[in-house]
């Protein structure tokens, strides 16, 4: 077969590039590290790399989340315990005001200091972020969830919960909004509230009582209307939901369990004929609301036996409401601590699967230096022996003879 003089050239300078795109190859797969430098060198092992990397990329995204929200987390609780001392002062100044032995003018006092802690727990309700935003105004984190309004503290934000995904089907919520923290407290014991009439005239004082028996609730309203003839007091029970009267006549002992309808409750002093004392069911008072009632109720002139036995009342009714409140703002920074435990969990869960996502990149993709510089070795000879090789064919000529 002949072979044309053009073609031997080609077939050459075909080969010696050939094996220069080789060692190039590997040279830069020495220089970067990396054993995969384009899809094609292996297309199974590559998929595998950008699946893995994106998996890894999911992950980090996660673990910045984590980390926005721990930050809105610890802000949540440095504010929360703010508020759980100001309430237990509060709780304290309220325990001082029962002392028999103060004036109007020492509960007038005592109400200043009840309005600072009043003032300064909107302050702490209106709370900011690092960037400026609003804690407790929902999603509306730009609007001051709390004013001072006639009348009280109104909020001006939304029921929105902020939230954030931390995990593959983890979405966790990283705040509370104002309404739910600040205004949806129970009040009472939390189950019942027991309270007197405003015209009461005798000096009868209930507390707050227990349920005895949550079976029995039925979550009607009840009165306990006293009588008193010929100088024994005797209470009727009455149903203000249905109207219909439970019992009637019951004798009366100060300090004696009263039960009704699954609630206990204790009265002592001495009621006055026409006296009543109510049990309803729990609703939602403010924390607001329960501090500017301190206020009132101690800037209000005590004369009388009667009007003693409505500060104790009212003072009852306030402990119990702070009580709730307290417990209410421990429930809610319990549930911000457990959430920031199962972050610390996650976070380092996170990074054990980067550090393992890593070693799955570079097992796939890293460059085994020993097979790559052998390789180097043999394509730079195999060059060499191409380029040699060349000059001797070419040389090859019949002038050479003559």
């Amino acid at each position: 077969m002949r072979i044309a003089t053009s073609q031997t050239y080609d077939l050459a300078v075909g080969a010696i590039e050939l094996q220069q795109t080789q060692l190039l190859h590997t040279q830069q797969q020495v220089a970067l590290g990396k054993r995969i430098l384009t899809p094609s060198d292996d297309p199974v092992a590559a998929a595998q790399v950008l699946t893995v990397s994106a998996t890894k990329e999911q992950v980090g995204r996660y673990q910045s989340n984590i980390s926005v929200a721990q930050d809105a987390l610890g802000n949540n609780d440095s504010v929360l315990s703010q508020v759980g001392d100001l309430l237990q002062n509060v709780r304290t100044l309220a325990v001082n005001a029962g002392n028999a032995g103060l004036n109007d003018s020492d509960r007038a006092s005592i109400a200043t200091q009840v309005q600072s802690a009043l003032d300064e727990l909107v302050g702490l309700a209106n709370s900011r972020d690092g960037n400026g935003n609003f804690l407790y105004s929902g999603f509306a984190t730009d609007r001051q969830p709390f004013a001072n309004v006639v009348g009280g503290v109104a909020y001006n934000g939304d029921q929105g919960t902020r939230t954030l995904d931390v995990a593959s089907g983890r979405t966790m919520a990283i705040g509370i909004d104002g309404s739910s923290l600040f205004e949806q407290v129970r009040n009472g014991n939390g189950r019942f509230v027991a309270s007197p009439a405003g015209t009461n005239s005798g000096t009868g004082v209930v507390n707050q009582g227990t349920v005895t028996n949550p079976a029995a609730l039925t979550g009607d309203s009840y009165q306990l209307s006293f009588n008193v003839v010929g100088g024994v007091t005797t209470y009727d029970v009455i149903d203000t939901t249905t109207a219909a009267t439970v019992s009637s006549g019951n004798p009366y002992t100060s300090g004696a369990a009263i039960n009704v309808a699954g609630m206990q409750v204790t009265i002592t002093g001495a009621p006055a004929g026409g006296d009543s004392f109510s049990l309803a069911p729990s609703g939602a008072q403010s924390m607001f609301t329960t501090l500017q009632n301190l206020v009132n109720l101690l800037n209000t002139p005590v004369s009388g036996a009667a009007a003693g036995a409505a500060l104790q009342n009212g003072l009852n009714a306030t402990l119990a409401n702070l009580d709730q409140a307290i417990d209410h703002t421990l429930t809610v920074r319990a549930s911000f601590g457990a959430s920031l435990q199962e972050l610390d969990s996650l976070s380092s869960g996170n990074q054990d699967r980067s550090v393992q996502y890593d070693q799955t990149i570079s097992n796939l993709q890293d460059l085994d230096y020993n097979k790559a510089l052998s390789d180097y070795a043999r394509q730079q000879l195999a060059l060499q022996a191409a380029q040699q090789s060349f000059t001797k064919v070419t040389g090859l000529s019949l002038f050479n003879y003559l």
